[in-house]
């Protein structure tokens, strides 16, 4: 009389089961897993003069692969010790995946131009740089544009005035007094919009400072006798910088830098040559080495101890890079540099 029944609950069971297993397999959790990615030479990327740099050896980018995890995948993932789980809110700082996206393509654009400006500078080429205006990078939960304007989107006038760069637009907006009605102009997808509310006040800087409440960075072409583009595809982010300059630098002079060897890197950089930190420094090295090269340079900050806890695994760029390399890569040279500089010095006084 009770058999029926117990193969009833026993079946409901392999159900609830399945049912779990497959959400373990298949629902993604709001974590995503950083792991080593791709060491690639830039003679792929960039075009000189519609031509590939001509460089006798690779100067390589270094990425992360990220990706969004289940239950199954962030098991995987903390089981993999060259893997590190990171929350939602740490990856997207709550960004849509388009806006991370369009972020991406920005960093990475402002990477390119300041290592144009960087290389030819040095190679003495003479260049123009054309301010075009500034994207929006993020924006304040309290500003009152918030619901107007979009991250990516490019503002170029304020008060029908067009600033030259992000400094000149800020005195705009601080020549009045936080809560003053404020007329932008923007644009998106190529197209131009307008858009009214008042300024707030930028609590994070002392005294009374009036702004839009919206993190900006420069828009900026440059351009030269010299045609230099580049094609990165889904490829985003700041932290090829410093690499870029090298590829451009060695391939505009008579000088061989690179002679044959595979070298990799990573680091911010600005206009005037300094290279800066950035994040999975650890993966990039591993990345590097699985691609042959041995050369790595990383970015050099002299942070007093007290700071370390801050940084990254609580440690600096320079210092993460060489203790994993010390454990595994043991072959690899970990350089650290400062500015553009001390790379082109480091392979000037080591040839081989």
């Amino acid at each position: 009389m009770h058999k029926p029944k117990k193969r009833t609950v026993k079946k409901l069971l392999w159900w609830l089961l399945g049912l779990f297993l497959a959400g373990f397999v298949l629902v993604p959790l709001p974590l995503y897993s950083e792991e080593p990615g791709l060491s690639m030479g830039l003679h792929d990327f960039i075009k000189i003069n519609q031509k590939a740099p001509d460089v006798h050896g690779d100067f390589n980018i270094t990425a992360v692969r990220i990706q969004r995890v289940t239950g199954l995948t962030a098991v995987m993932a903390v089981l993999n010790p060259h893997a590190d789980l990171i929350s939602e809110q740490m990856m997207t700082a709550g960004n849509t995946t388009a806006e991370q996206n369009r972020l991406g393509q920005i960093e990475m654009q402002t990477a390119l131009d300041s290592a144009k400006v960087v290389a030819l500078k040095k190679a003495q080429q003479p260049y123009q740089e054309t301010f075009k205006g500034v994207y929006v990078y993020s924006i304040q939960d309290d500003s009152n544009f918030k619901k107007q304007l979009q991250v990516g989107d490019m503002i170029t006038a304020v008060n029908g005035k067009h600033p030259e760069n992000v400094l000149a637009l800020q005195k705009m907006l601080q020549a009045h007094p936080a809560g003053t009605q404020t007329a932008i102009t923007y644009q998106r997808n190529h197209k131009e919009y307008q858009a009214q509310a008042k300024t707030v006040q930028l609590d994070q800087i002392p005294g009374k400072v009036a702004g839009l409440g919206i993190r900006l960075i420069d828009h900026t072409t440059v351009s030269s006798s010299v045609k230099i583009s580049a094609d990165m595809g889904r490829i985003g982010g700041p932290s090829g910088g410093l690499m870029f300059a090298l590829e451009l630098y060695d391939a505009l002079t008579p000088q061989d830098l690179a002679k044959g060897r595979s070298i990799a890197g990573t680091g911010t950089i600005d206009r005037e040559g300094h290279v800066g930190e950035i994040g999975g420094i650890d993966k990039k090295v591993i990345a590097a080495h699985k691609s042959g090269a041995k050369i790595f340079f990383a970015p050099y900050i002299d942070l007093p101890k007290k700071y370390l806890k801050y940084e990254e695994k609580n440690q600096t760029n320079y210092q993460l890079a060489k203790s994993t390399a010390h454990k595994y890569a043991p072959e690899m040279t970990i350089v650290p540099v400062k500015n553009f500089q001390d790379a082109i010095d480091y392979l000037e006084a080591h040839p081989k």
